[in-house]
């Protein structure tokens, strides 16, 4: 989904992701401070070495492993699937209520994932790129799933069309976290970590400051940005020469 410029400071701060609002269709640039955030688990580092289909990232937070920015965005820590050793790294940002990133995690995603991350040949990265409130609640409790992050994306993509357009989003997006093992008490918590909130629009300025991203999905590879929900052919088209 094309976007243009960001538009003024949410009304309220991360306390009101308690009392959501409809869903607005344009970017929105949120606020916040204070507690703490999720514990990150040191991994191997990636790069480099011989692709393997044994040494798998598992989706824990990646520590830092280069000095280019891309590759150790501001915000939240990395959560990485596919091959510890791979060359190629395929970073996705990706806005949870962007019909376009929903349609690519829903048609594409799932080949991707069988022939490229589960078989150790790249490095996948999903990042978050906060259009609006709904988008920050969703990945905020993809944050306090923590071994469910993963799962739980590709959960609200699969079900974008429930939540995302519901009259009372709150509800909506509860019932889909209470399968992924949120209760109401752990889920309202979640949504009081304005740190969390914080660091989602550090990422999301990252991105549009310094990334030059203009729309979701956004992909970078080796260097390379392209956008829009690509087939699985296209993906091929990409990756393969790189491998």
């Amino acid at each position: 989904m094309r976007f243009s410029s960001p538009s003024p400071l949410l009304a309220a701060v991360v306390a009101s992701l308690l009392v959501l609002a409809a869903c607005e269709q344009k970017p929105e640039t949120p606020s916040g401070e204070a507690p703490a955030t999720p514990a990150t688990n040191e991994t191997p580092e990636i790069g480099g070495g011989a692709t393997s289909a044994l040494a798998l990232h598992d989706g824990s937070p990646l520590a830092i492993v280069s000095p280019e920015a891309l590759l150790n965005p501001k915000g939240l820590v990395d959560r990485p699937l596919g091959g510890v050793g791979a060359r190629v790294w395929l970073i996705e940002y990706a806005s949870p209520t962007c019909p376009h990133c929903a349609d690519f995690h829903v048609n594409t995603y799932p080949a991707l994932k069988a022939q490229y991350i589960d078989t150790g040949k790249i490095v996948f990265l999903l990042r978050p790129f906060i259009r609006n409130t709904l988008d920050a609640v969703v990945f905020m409790l993809a944050e306090c799933s923590v071994d469910k992050y993963h799962d739980l994306m590709a959960g609200f993509f699969e079900r974008q069309t429930e939540w995302a357009t519901s009259a009372t989003p709150r509800d909506a997006i509860l019932t889909v976290a209470l399968d992924y093992g949120f209760t109401e008490e752990t889920f309202d918590v979640c949504l009081e970590n304005q740190d969390l909130f914080a660091k989602l629009d550090d990422e999301r300025t990252q991105a549009l400051d310094e990334f030059g991203l203009e729309a979701t999905p956004t992909f970078y590879m080796q260097g390379k940005q392209f956008s829009g929900s690509k087939p699985i052919e296209d993906m091929q088209a990409e990756i393969d020469p790189l491998l």
